[in-house]
This record gives structure tokens, C-alpha cells and sequence, in this order.
């Protein structure tokens, strides 16, 4: 409520107004009491300046490859997903026919000695593993002292043996002399005669009997069959042997050694007897030169491999059972030479991956040849003129879309 004075010039008189200054005034209500005024939104600057700046972008990029794309590729294209894969066009080489081949050395002709005779007890052993031995030289003696006294009594029945052949043959001697005189009858000199002959045979027997248990004591004696290279001894003295002992020494005759290498059929076929090889020992530097001078005749049928025999000389390092590496020249033939990844291989056997027409990977069985220090020979299946897949052609199939790079040297 607010007083009003209003007034003339004459005087004032007052007033009073009853004004209502507020909807929400004290105990008054109306109909928009709670309604609130609703304001547009309000978008944030960052926002605005933010999308304006991806659209720039992307209209920036869709301009540079209007202008530097190219033509675009066409939606039937399979090169549009194909994989890139590095080739190489290898063309032919001069190869050196070098065959490296594993193997095992031995002795050529292995001789085991053993017990020839009666056996016994060995009571010396002369030699051992890594001598050098002579033909009849004396390796190892066994006990004969009951052989020495066999022998002796032989010896004395020869001895009684001839005293009667000598008896028998002075009996006769007389016996001749009083025939003449009528002394002794015709009878009685065929007697003697006889007991003479057989005195004489009975002294034959003897001896021979006592050269027979010498030549037994002799036995007693092993002896080298040959000159060569003491490989195995297996005795010790006091030990008992007999003929069923087995080797008592193993002596490489001559000392020759050899070495058996392992071979393909391929291999095998491309060789002949007298091609030169070397051998390397492994452990060893050092390298042995030899030659084939026998192929096997049969092909193991479980690994389809054979065994070339390389003569060599004797030397301290060459030691049997050990392992070793034979490299055998062949001569030298032209061949495409490819790296070992490119060389695959399945059931059906070597392939390679070549780009074929419209940049399809095509399959190529291909035989291979000697494995050289800058890779594998192909002797069949290229002319060296093709792009060959380098890598991962373990990962394609024929007929695939490819994109080959040419290898960057």
C-alpha cells in the first residue's frame, strides 16, 4: 500500500492507493507462479573452431590424391588386396660339381688276431693300441711250460725210435753177411728185413709227432699277420684266452684308411672309380687327399642312399669311427642358382613360385642340383629368365594375384 500526495497550489490533500508491486507477493498467487523462461542453447566455441578444422583436413586429403592417386583401381581388380612379394630373375651360372658328402672313417682292411692255437694263460703283451707293427712280428705269448714238456717226451721217443731203426738195421747188416754161408735161412733175413722197415717207419711217426707239438708250442705265439696300424688291442697279461676269445688285436693293414661316404643315387650315378676327393676330418683342419676306389653295389632301400669308399694313406689323424666331410669333383656344368628360400618342396617334390601372366603365381616343379656356397642348382624346370619368388612362397597358391617387387641390390 503506498500514500499518494497530490496537492494545488492552494494546498495538498492525500491519498491513498492500494498497488500491487509483485505476483509473489505475501499470501498472493497466480497462474505462472513456478514457470520458468526457456533460453536458446548456447553451442561452445571450441566445438565450432574444432570441426571447422576437420573438415579442412579431410578436404586437404581428398585433394592431394585427386591430384597425385592416379587413376583409381577398378572395383573387379584382384590386385587391389594382392600381397607384394620380392622376385628375383636369376638367370644361369657357372657351377663348380663339387659333392659334399658326410661319412665315417675306417680301416680299409680291418685283420682282427686272435688265439689260433690251444690257449691259456697270456703271460706277456708286447704291443699296444697305436704301434706300428710288422708282418710275424710277436704281439702277445701265452704260458707253455706243460707244452715244453710235451714236447721233450716226444722228443725222447724219437730218440728211442731210431735207436731201434738202428738195431733192426745192424741185425740185418749180419744177418746178410752169414747167409752166404749158410748160417741164416732166406726166412730169417725177410724178417729182419721187415723189423728193420718198420723200426724205420715208427722213427718217421715220432718226428713227426714231435714237429707237430712244437708247431703247437709255436702257436702259442700271436703273431701279426701283416705290417699295419695296432687300431684295437683287447688282452691284458694274466688273462686266459682260448679259441673261442675272439680278437685279441684289430691291425689296419698297411695302415691304409678309407673313408665310407654316404650318397643319392643321383650322386652316386655321376661318380666313378679313381675320382679324386678330399677329406676333412671334423675336429680336423687339416685335409686328406683320396681317391674312390670302390662304389656300393647296392642302394639301402630305407634312406636310398649309397656308399662311396675313398682310399686314403696312412696319418696319425685319421682315426676310425670318427666323422668326416669327403668334397668329390664332378667338373662344372651352367644352371639357374637359387637361395634356399626360394626352393620349396612337397609331396610331389621341388618347386619354385614364378609370377605368370597377369601377375598370377605360378607353380614350378624344378629339380634341384648341388647345394654351392651362393645356393641351390637347378638343373631342370628354369631358364633363368623367369621372376621367381624369393620369400613366402610358402604362403600362396597357385593362381593367386601377387604384386612382385624386384629385389633391391
Amino acid at each position: 500500500m503506498t500514500a499518494v500526495l497530490r496537492g494545488s497550489g492552494k494546498g495538498m490533500t492525500m491519498n491513498y492507493e492500494t498497488t500491487i508491486r509483485s505476483e509473489a507477493a505475501d499470501g498472493v498467487t497466480t497462474e505462472y507462479t513456478g514457470a520458468r523462461t526457456l533460453a536458446a542453447p548456447s553451442v561452445p566455441r571450441w566445438l565450432i573452431i574444432g570441426g571447422l578444422g576437420l573438415f579442412g583436413l579431410l578436404l586437404a586429403i581428398g585433394v592431394y590424391f585427386a591430384i597425385a592417386g592416379g587413376e583409381p583401381v577398378a572395383v573387379g581388380d584382384d590386385n587391389s588386396r594382392a600381397p607384394s612379394v620380392t622376385v628375383i630373375t636369376p638367370g644361369t651360372t657357372t657351377v663348380a660339381g663339387v659333392i659334399e658328402a658326410p661319412g665315417t672313417l675306417a680301416a680299409r682292411r680291418p685283420m682282427p688276431v686272435g688265439v689260433v692255437g690251444e690257449g691259456g694263460q697270456v703271460v706277456r703283451v708286447n704291443v699296444d693300441a697305436g704301434d706300428w707293427v710288422e708282418q710275424g712280428q710277436v704281439l702277445a705269448v701265452i704260458d707253455r711250460s706243460v707244452q715244453v714238456q710235451q714236447a721233450a717226451a716226444q722228443s725222447a721217443q724219437t730218440d728211442v725210435a731210431r735207436a731201434d731203426a738202428n738195431l733192426a738195421q745192424a741185425n740185418l747188416d749180419r744177418a746178410l753177411q752169414l747167409v752166404e754161408r749158410g748160417f741164416v735161412s732166406k726166412a730169417d733175413v725177410d724178417r729182419l728185413t721187415a723189423t728193420r722197415n718198420a723200426a724205420v717207419a715208427r722213427v718217421k711217426v715220432a718226428e713227426a709227432q714231435l714237429r707237430e707239438q712244437r708247431a703247437r708250442n709255436e702257436r702259442l705265439n700271436i703273431y701279426a699277420p701283416a705290417s699295419g696300424y695296432v687300431l684295437q688291442r683287447s688282452v691284458e697279461r694274466g688273462q686266459t684266452v682260448g679259441g673261442g676269445t675272439g680278437a685279441l688285436f684289430t691291425i689296419a693293414a698297411g695302415g691304409e684308411m678309407e673313408m665310407l661316404a654316404q650318397m643319392s643315387e643321383d650322386q652316386l650315378a655321376g661318380l666313378g672309380v679313381g675320382t679324386v676327393a678330399t677329406v676333412i676330418p671334423t675336429g680336423s683342419k687339416r685335409e686328406f687327399r683320396g681317391q674312390v676306389w670302390q662304389l656300393a653295389p647296392v642302394i639301402q632301400q630305407a634312406t636310398r642312399q649309397g656308399t662311396a669308399r675313398i682310399a686314403l694313406s696312412f696319418a696319425p689323424d685319421l682315426r676310425p669311427g670318427g666323422f668326416a666331410t669327403a668334397r668329390i669333383n664332378v667338373g662344372s656344368f651352367t644352371a639357374t642358382v637359387l637361395p634356399e628360400s626360394a626352393v620349396l618342396a612337397d609331396a610331389k617334390g621341388s618347386f619354385v613360385y614364378v609370377v605368370g601372366k597377369d601377375n598370377k603365381a605360378e607353380r614350378r616343379d624344378v629339380t634341384t642340383g648341388e647345394v654351392t656356397k651362393q645356393g641351390i642348382a637347378i638343373t631342370a624346370g628354369l631358364s633363368g629368365k623367369e621372376q621367381v619368388v624369393l620369400r613366402a612362397g610358402g604362403f600362396l597358391n597357385p593362381g593367386e594375384s601377387i604384386n612382385p617387387q624386384p629385389l633391391k641390390k
